[in-house]
């Protein structure tokens, strides 16, 4: 099912949403300010002239899910050390979403947030777009113990400290790799972005550009 008016999602009571480009579009252009710091660090780390250190920067985000993880493997990375260095960046790129929220606030049951970023930033983002109040936790990297999403691990983790039941849980992510084991477990999957509408993966349910005109046009079951 690829169209996004009036998804069937009348059987859903836990909602997972992924934070970065799922919550705001990667369009804000906050991810393309995060990015140099985070070729800066491995520049840092490892010693390597920038484009080297930019390469393996993609390979560790393929090979594990998240760059981090592969610095705290191959070198060692403090990841509160790593994380410290996004905790002042600008987000005048994000504004406060007053449709987003009422969209958000109509779904019935529970609403968590499941990044692979930390705590510290999460909570920044969240407070920037006006989002406080709506969700019950975020389950953020260290969360996990530093098992980053598409990681099995990652959602073990998430499903066992939230007794989530996937039959009735859906997750928003713009990462389509990342929905696959959210699908191996029965969970219905969104993807969320530009690029959804491009998606033939078998595990994604449903594609939307955005997620709030997804959400409010949703059936839900409001008697949950």
């Amino acid at each position: 099912m690829t169209r996004r008016a009036g998804a069937d999602l009348r059987h859903i009571d836990t909602w997972l949403f992924d934070l970065d480009n799922t919550l705001y579009p990667l369009e804000s252009g906050l991810a393309a300010r995060m990015e140099p710091r985070i070729t800066d660090y491995v520049v840092k780390v490892t010693g390597l002239e920038r484009g080297e250190a930019y390469a393996l920067q993609k390979r560790y985000l393929a090979a594990h899910g998240l760059t981090l993880a592969g610095l705290m493997l191959e070198h060692g990375v403090d990841p509160d050390d790593f994380h410290a260095q996004f905790h002042d960046v600008s987000l005048d790129c994000l504004a406060r979403d007053e449709t987003l929220r009422a969209a958000l606030a109509r779904l019935p049951g529970r609403r968590l947030i499941f990044t692979n970023a930390d705590a510290v930033h999460a909570a920044r983002v969240v407070e920037r777009l006006g989002l406080g109040g709506l969700f019950e936790d975020v389950f953020h990297i260290g969360s996990t113990a530093f098992a980053p999403k598409p990681s099995p691990r990652a959602f073990e983790r998430i499903v066992a400290a939230h007794a989530i039941r996937p039959a009735t849980t859906a997750f928003f992510e713009d990462a389509e790799r990342n929905l696959a084991p959210a699908a191996e477990l029965g969970m219905t999957t969104v993807l969320v972005g530009a690029h959804a509408d491009d998606s033939t993966a078998p595990f994604v349910q449903y594609r939307t550009p955005r997620l709030e005109p997804f959400l409010a046009a949703a059936r839900i079951d409001r008697r949950r």
